[in-house]
């Protein structure tokens, strides 16, 4: 899934708290691991927020939340759940940290980027703590379900009181009810991760855009993604629930509706449709709204999905389908499961059904034993595709990856002057592409 913080506009389910694993009782430092029970029960989590509520009854003004989000618009989803959430537990919301009763923070392990931001971005809260020392910090997302990170913020970072993965997001309630019984620090990195759970407090952004879940996780294993090991493995929610949350957003006001899935474009397993069928079934919803998705992966886009973009008025002509090189030597290494000409012809396919598509991809320079050859091949296809726009990023090692055992061989200087050719090439294509536009 793209990145939100990353596109080059170019230039450029309980009772008790389930399956920790990490951290028990009796470590130094006051560190409580949070241990109990394994399933999500929807009643347990409102009594916990009927219990933070209750904690801030006969105050002069609602105790304050700040909530900051790293990475993809997945994220962005989960961080409205975390809203919602905090809101039922009676928070009004602020931009300011100094002022934050409790701080979330929402982090995103895709790039070592990503990660270097939120640890530093982590570590300056020192000072808001310093400031409000009542104040809870919290972490969580992708980043915190990798142990090396947990391990990392139990032990460097001590003014954090609360850490938990992506599977744990449902019991939020409940772990913040116990960081704020001042009773230690907390760690709760649940490995499940094949639960989908719904009905969570939901607390948007502003129209007329809105996100809509429809699967979670991925299958891919691509060599060089942490995502199947963070997010689990593929759980396509009920179509029936899906539509329902359509109709809903559409009745409250949201006209531009966007399907997210970590590769939304395999959804179905266990439901007996697929992908485009979905799509047919939310655009025949009655209203006034459009549709688009994010993010696909070339191996599940068919025809069947493009025919279904171009013959539904309520689709907007906009694909995401990341192709990452060029080099079918370096798609093998990958594990992307397509090959370059496996690729140009979907988007000839897709081009030929919608000739005003927009079409953006992701493309990673600098992959292990990626060669001049490798890298002119990205730049050919690039000039054979001419992208609308373009997500780039520089290979950096995600421990736990199969690429990580390989041999990262590409100098660094290699890295940024590739990256600073293929972004001329993309901001040339931008600037023709521009010209034409405003020649017709």
């Amino acid at each position: 899934m793209a990145d939100v913080t990353g596109m080059t506009g170019v230039a450029g389910g309980m009772t008790g708290v389930a399956g920790t694993t990490g951290t028990t009782g009796g470590v130094a430092g006051g560190v409580t691991g949070v241990t109990g029970v394994t399933d999500y029960d929807a009643p347990t989590q409102r009594d916990f927020m009927a219990r933070v509520r209750a904690m801030s009854d006969g105050l002069p003004a609602p105790p304050l939340a700040y909530v900051d989000t790293y990475g993809c618009q997945q994220n962005e989803a989960d961080s409205e759940r975390l809203r919602g959430m905090l809101a039922e537990m009676g928070y009004a919301f602020t931009d300011d940290e100094y002022a934050a009763d409790v701080i979330v923070i929402n982090t995103c392990a895709v790039r070592a980027h990503a990660e270097v931001r939120v640890l530093g971005n982590v570590g300056a809260l020192v000072h808001t703590k310093r400031a409000k020392p009542d104040q809870i910090i919290v972490l969580c997302g992708c980043m915190m379900q990798e142990p090396s990170n947990v391990e990392k913020i139990k032990h460097s970072y001590r003014h954090v009181d609360l850490v938990f993965g992506t599977h744990a997001l449902p019991r939020f309630p409940q772990l913040l009810y116990k960081a704020l019984g001042r009773a230690g620090r907390f760690f709760d990195r649940d490995e499940g991760g094949g639960e989908i759970v719904e009905d969570l407090p939901v607390r948007r952004g502003p129209r007329p855009r809105a996100w809509l879940s429809v699967m979670y996780g991925c299958d891919n294993f691509c060599s060089y993604c942490i995502v199947p090991y963070l997010r689990g493995r593929e759980r396509s929610r009920a179509p029936d629930r899906i539509l329902e949350e359509a109709r809903e957003l559409i009745a409250d006001g949201y006209t531009e509706l966007t399907l997210l899935g970590q590769n939304v474009n395999s959804y179905g397993k266990g439901h007996g449709l697929d992908f485009a069928a979905l799509l047919g079934l939310v655009c025949a919803i009655d209203g006034d709204f459009s549709v688009g998705f994010m993010t696909s992966h070339p191996k599940d886009a068919t025809p069947r999905l493009f025919g279904t973009m171009a013959a539904n008025p309520k689709m907007r002509r906009h694909l995401h389908l990341p192709f990452q090189s060029g080099s079918d030597r370096i798609l093998s290494a990958m594990n992307r499961g397509y090959t370059r000409d496996g690729y140009i012809s979907l988007i000839d396919n897709a081009r030929s059904l919608m000739p005003d598509l927009n079409l953006t991809s992701d493309v990673i320079v600098g992959f292990p034993n990626e060669t001049e050859e490798d890298f002119s091949s990205t730049l050919d296809l690039m000039r054979r595709i001419r992208f609308d726009n373009l997500f780039t990023f520089i290979y950096s090692i995600r421990p736990g990856t199969p690429a990580a055992r390989l041999p990262d061989d590409v100098p660094g200087s290699v890295k940024r002057e590739r990256m600073a050719r293929l972004l001329a090439l993309q901001a040339a294509i931008r600037k023709e592409k521009a010209g034409r536009d405003q020649v017709r």
